[in-house]
């Protein structure tokens, strides 16, 4: 049996400006994704998808010669053909044994949090067919490729396109305010290929690339949480004013007294508040209840 496992995503900086090549703040989350391989006597690949309760979300079979979907033809089943195709293109002896395959995902997190169910997925299976993942990305799903970075390290990291190459580098955040900083999902799932797709239809002037860049980097040497906040409510109105979308403070929490910030594709998943644990209230009595605290989501 082969196993491998990749870490979930969340990015701080950057979001949609990250495809332009503005540098990007982005962390590893102690939530990922697991698959597992194991021959099989049937020649075929019989893949699993198992969500963080246990239960099974997603079930089919593929053909081992042209990795076709060879039952449901839905949409995931599609989405998974091609991406196991795209491996086949850049490592051509993938999956040409002749036995078949039992393969077994499991996710540490609900689908909708939007951590990197596709990135983890994709990351997984480019360490099982030996290939790059961040090719194996570009030629699936497409995006910046800050995703699969986070995936394959365990610990912060600047990310930038360089001539649409993906350069990164690990850092250490020297927050000593991270028990007043707190994950707030708003309760849906925001469609991030959709996003990348439409935003890199635009242009961004190469100042706005610059100050967000800026951002990114002086965060390294933010030692208070004031300090931060500041940066964050920057950052929030530069993206707010090139998306041409209100902010998700200004949409959803106008009276909330401290710093909210977006992030990854604006409208869905986790966005950044701080404060103090007994501030979280606020959101909790709007609804949104699942806050997760900054040490309890980054990998470290």
């Amino acid at each position: 049996m082969q196993k491998f496992h990749s870490n979930g995503k969340l990015l701080l900086t950057g979001e949609y400006v990250v495809l332009k090549g503005a540098t990007a703040l982005a962390i590893p989350t102690k939530y990922g994704q697991s698959l597992e391989v194991d021959f099989s006597e049937k020649k075929e690949i019989y893949w699993k998808s198992y969500d963080e309760n246990g239960s099974v979300w997603f079930e089919d079979y593929f053909d081992l010669k042209n990795l076709e979907v060879s039952k449901n033809r839905n949409n995931i089943s599609k989405t998974l053909s091609k991406i196991l195709c795209e491996a086949r293109k850049l490592n051509p002896t993938f999956l040409l044994e002749q036995n078949g395959f039992n393969v077994k995902t499991k996710l540490d997190f609900p689908r909708n949090w939007g951590l990197g169910t596709s990135s983890t997925l994709i990351n997984n299976i480019a360490q099982w067919a030996g290939v790059d993942g961040f090719a194996l990305l570009a030629n699936s799903f497409g995006g910046s490729g800050y995703d699969i970075a986070a995936a394959q390290n365990d610990t912060p990291i600047l990310y930038e396109l360089k001539n649409g190459n993906p350069e990164y580098r690990k850092i250490h955040l020297p927050w000593d305010f991270t028990r007043s900083l707190f994950f707030v999902h708003l309760n849906k799932k925001q469609d991030s290929k959709k996003e990348v797709t439409r935003f890199k239809k635009t242009s961004v002037d190469k100042k706005v690339l610059q100050r967000i860049s800026d951002i990114s980097n002086k965060l390294l040497v933010c030692y208070s949480l004031s300090d931060f906040e500041k940066l964050m409510n920057v950052h929030e109105e530069i993206i707010s004013k090139n998306i041409k979308l209100p902010t998700i403070k200004e949409q959803l929490f106008s009276d909330y007294s401290r710093a909210i910030k977006s992030l990854g594709a604006w409208g869905g998943d986790f966005v950044l508040a701080t404060g103090e644990e007994n501030e979280m209230d606020y959101f909790k009595e709007k609804g949104f209840g699942t806050i997760i605290p900054f040490g309890e989501m980054m990998k470290q």
